[in-house]
């Protein structure tokens, strides 16, 4: 660690996963000095994204006693031999020679296009470091194919898979939907109140087709589900909408890895100090100035508060961890579903699975090379559940089966491992706060949220990522603010700044 670095912080943040990012980033932004600091030589943790080779090299290295990452097995699935049809042929060698065009997530998400995340990208003014593409397909399985649900009014009218009957009676449901809650909201949904979502809408006598599309893929529910909250998801879903395009959701381009760095980014334009491959030996707490001591490299450090990833230590010391998600990652030469689902290549199809009883679930992420995450000619495949042993192959399997077994999936790379939840806290490490690992969802919700409440209870009356100035708004001292204003410009910079401002537009849709 540098001589140099300053000795005393606001905020020490250990671990730059995407909730630690996160808290850096709206510290920093509110003026307060921060030092972020990460054992490993990348950002993001076990939110982070990796090129073929690393992430091989992240899978096959033995999991340190509090890892958040576990239970990591990886197979090729050919050597020599080739596969694929006309040109793509793809062997091992071939696509680790193409290594670095792989971004692939150890945790991927979707972003609802009108969710939390979307807004605190728009709100911080930190889009502007992201790229994103709606997700082309939101699917279901049905009679045992892979089919694309209808999405937008357009969708609905214009698909084969319903009947005019069908079509008139799936708007008219969606209508009601998402008028629930408001005062036009019909007497007939007020007496489901406490039941089910399925009870309501087996009442509304729609076909066994409908209710798949709207329990699968609209309100993702299970039978279970009661009817308040599914209502909720069904409004979430639609309130998502024509936003960016004909499904609710959008992916980051270039992985999920992006985003904690997006956050880091703005938290070293405000002032935050970044250490990689920086490990903290020993953390103590002063009693005279109630201030955390750090041990790092030979240099003490003082912290008036530390924030800490789980799996970290010294912080992590008789922390018990155990199994909360179920990964499997493949790479294939082919795309699941027909030939409509994957048009010039396929983008970005997202597809919910259910047991035979609708009790379990996985999400499955498929992606092409139009999203920057794997070469043209693969498929990226991530499969994601709830945790329920140390052995995610055996989690997945229900789900891997309905995927693999009945369509023509030509599976070149499967990999499976464990993200880890700590299951308490330490006793001596009480005065750190604890960002919690991912949790099993579709979107940030609650990564943000245990964001927001780590940072109020930091700084409690500090704003929570305020808006960040575009650089044309920056004025710094002595300088006439006038000289900014783009009409005293000549032409030829009023041009430039034009361009400048087009490259750093609110959201980059590619579609």
């Amino acid at each position: 660690m540098s001589d140099d670095l300053p000795e005393q912080f606001d905020l020490v943040v250990i671990g730059t996963g995407f909730t630690e990012s996160c808290i850096a980033a709206a510290a920093s932004r509110v003026g307060k000095s921060v030092l972020h600091l990460d054992s490993n030589e990348y950002y993001g943790d076990v939110w982070s994204s990796f090129s073929m080779d690393a992430l091989c090299a992240r899978l096959e290295q033995q999991p340190e006693p509090h890892s958040t990452l576990r239970n990591a097995s990886y197979t090729w699935h050919t050597t020599e031999t080739e596969l694929g049809t006309g040109e793509a042929t793809w062997t091992k060698d071939s696509v680790l020679a193409k290594s670095r065009r792989f971004s692939l997530d150890l945790c991927p998400r979707i972003l609802y296009a009108a969710g939390e995340l979307v807004q605190l990208l728009i709100k911080s003014n930190i889009c502007r470091y992201a790229e994103f593409r709606a997700v082309d397909h939101v699917c279901m399985r049905h009679n045992g194919e892979i089919v694309s649900v209808p999405c937008s009014r357009s969708d609905v009218f214009n698909t084969k898979t319903l009947t005019i009957v069908e079509k008139r009676l799936l708007m008219k449901f969606l209508t009601a939907c998402n008028d629930y809650g408001e005062d036009k909201c019909n007497e007939d949904s007020l007496e489901f109140r406490g039941r089910t979502f399925q009870e309501y809408l087996q009442a509304q006598r729609v076909t066994e087709k409908i209710a798949s599309c709207v329990m699968q893929a609209i309100a993702m529910c299970g039978p279970a589900t009661i009817f308040e909250e599914g209502m909720q998801r069904t409004q979430r879903f639609l309130g998502s909408l024509g936003r960016y395009g004909n499904t609710p959701f959008l992916f980051p381009m270039y992985g999920c890895g992006e985003l904690p760095q997006c956050f880091c980014r703005l938290c070293a334009v405000y002032g935050g100090i970044y250490c990689l491959k920086r490990v903290v030996d020993d953390i103590a707490l002063d009693s005279n100035s109630n201030e955390f001591l750090l041990s790092s490299a030979g240099k003490t450090l003082r912290a008036k508060h530390v924030v800490s990833a789980p799996g970290y230590p010294p912080v992590s010391k008789g922390i018990e961890l155990k199994p909360h998600i179920s990964r499997g990652l493949f790479i294939s030469s082919s795309p699941l579903g027909n030939e409509e689902l994957n048009k010039g290549g396929g983008g970005v199809n997202l597809l919910r699975l259910l047991d035979a009883d609708g009790t379990r679930e996985a999400f499955l992420i498929q992606l092409s090379h139009y999203t920057g995450a794997c070469p043209e000619g693969l498929y990226i495949f991530h499969l994601t559940t709830s945790a329920l042993s140390e052995d995610p192959a055996s989690d997945l399997a229900l789900f891997t089966s309905q995927l693999f077994d009945h369509l023509n999936a030509q599976i070149i790379f499967s990999s499976y491992f464990t993200i880890a939840a700590q299951s308490d806290t330490s006793a001596a490490a009480e005065h750190i706060y604890y960002t919690d690992p991912p949790t099993y969802e579709l979107d940030y919700d609650a990564a943000i949220a245990n964001a927001r409440h780590i940072f109020g209870k930091l700084f409690a009356d500090a704003d929570f990522l305020p808006r960040a100035p575009d650089p044309e708004e920056i004025v710094v001292d002595g300088e006439d603010p006038s000289a900014l204003n783009e009409h005293s410009l000549p032409e030829d910079l009023r041009a430039q700044l034009h361009d400048m401002q087009q490259t750093t537009q609110k959201m980059d849709i590619q579609n």
